[in-house]
């Protein structure tokens, strides 16, 4: 194998890159190429996945496989990974500017999450009940929006 590969020039040009967009790493899958680039995962079907929205990544012996925060689930069949996994990984974790577990009121917890663009401002807040526990509880959301302010307040966030 070649420590110098090139992405194929069709590959290349179909990509749709964002104006200082470039490719970090690549990978043969099943179905194409799944490209790596500074600010977005490209799947083999042209499907263009920045690194903000991407709740969960992992690689197995199935190959890579992608949640998105809307729900989008992916799995792409990889047998030479080369770098994409550690790339997809260092590039999620980027993004995230807080991760931070706070305890309720003898109810469990939940996980804070704040993301941003790469090299942009913060985009939002998600909140991560631990398991068990009913997101949509009205009196459980409020104390996850108590400590979410004080969160944010401590963190300057």
């Amino acid at each position: 194998m070649s420590f110098f590969r090139r992405l194929p020039a069709d590959v290349r040009k179909a990509l749709r890159l964002e104006p200082g967009e470039r490719v970090l790493t690549f990978a043969r899958s099943d179905d194409g190429h799944v490209v790596a680039t500074n600010l977005a995962l490209f799947l083999s079907d042209g499907t263009r996945v920045p690194y903000e929205e991407v709740d969960k990544a992992s690689w197995d012996e199935a190959g890579l496989r992608v949640l998105t925060m809307g729900g989008g689930r992916h799995l792409e069949r990889i047998s030479e990974p080369h770098m994409l996994p550690e790339t997809v990984r260092e590039r999620v974790n980027s993004t995230i500017v807080v991760n931070k577990h706070v305890n309720l009121p003898g109810r469990g917890g939940v996980r804070l999450v704040a993301r941003r663009r790469p090299g942009g401002e913060v985009l939002g807040w998600t909140l991560v009940f631990d398991e068990g526990l009913d997101p949509e509880d009205p009196g459980l959301r409020a104390q996850a929006e108590q400590a979410l302010e004080g969160v944010r307040r401590s963190m300057g966030v």
